[in-house]
């Protein structure tokens, strides 16, 4: 019996590791092909700021309204949750977001989006539902933003403009622009 219980730990734990080691990084370098990561950063105006996400791409689909429902909680983006760093305070809209690390999430609807600062750092975006994995009470800002028509953006893309100054988000026919200072 006491054999047993041994061969049968060690091979549970040879299996955990094989799921961590292989399997996870399989997975992961799978859906990085279709959604590649990127980081970018904007460092003008005594600003230091870096958003890490991964970005999807259209494919021919439907995206606000059908791929990310309206009205509810996305990741913004895909795979892991959106992260923005900012190495310094930031006001928008009048308020303050401190420095800090956070994930990005956002409320996309027809004419406004929610865009909200989550002071949780999650390793994935969504659960195995397919619910964002966001925690309502860690969040640290929100804000509400026009949406802007534009010509179709084939990837989603998230860049800084400078005048005036703000984070774009943008994907199918959409965009929207967060002014910070």
């Amino acid at each position: 019996m006491k054999k047993f219980i041994v061969w049968t730990a060690l091979i549970l734990g040879i299996l955990t590791l094989l799921f961590f080691f292989v399997f996870v990084p399989i997975m992961k370098s799978s859906t990085k092909k279709h959604s590649p990561e990127e980081t970018i950063t904007y460092t003008k105006n005594n600003n230091n700021i870096e958003v890490f996400y991964c970005r999807p791409y259209k494919k021919g689909r439907e995206i606000f309204g059908g791929l990310i429902p309206l009205d509810e909680v996305w990741r913004t983006g895909a795979n892991e949750a959106t992260t923005f760093e900012t190495k310094n305070d930031l006001s928008f809209n009048g308020e303050t977001l401190p420095k800090g690390k956070y994930t990005l999430w956002t409320k996309p609807g027809l004419s406004s989006w929610q865009v909200i600062f989550n002071s949780e750092l999650y390793g994935w975006g969504v659960s195995f539902g397919g619910v964002a994995s966001r925690k309502p009470e860690s969040d640290v800002l929100k804000i509400t933003v026009p949406v802007q028509q534009v010509p179709e953006v084939e990837q989603f893309t998230i860049s800084f403009e400078e005048n005036p100054q703000a984070m774009t988000l943008s994907w199918d026919q959409t965009k929207i622009s967060v002014p910070f200072q």
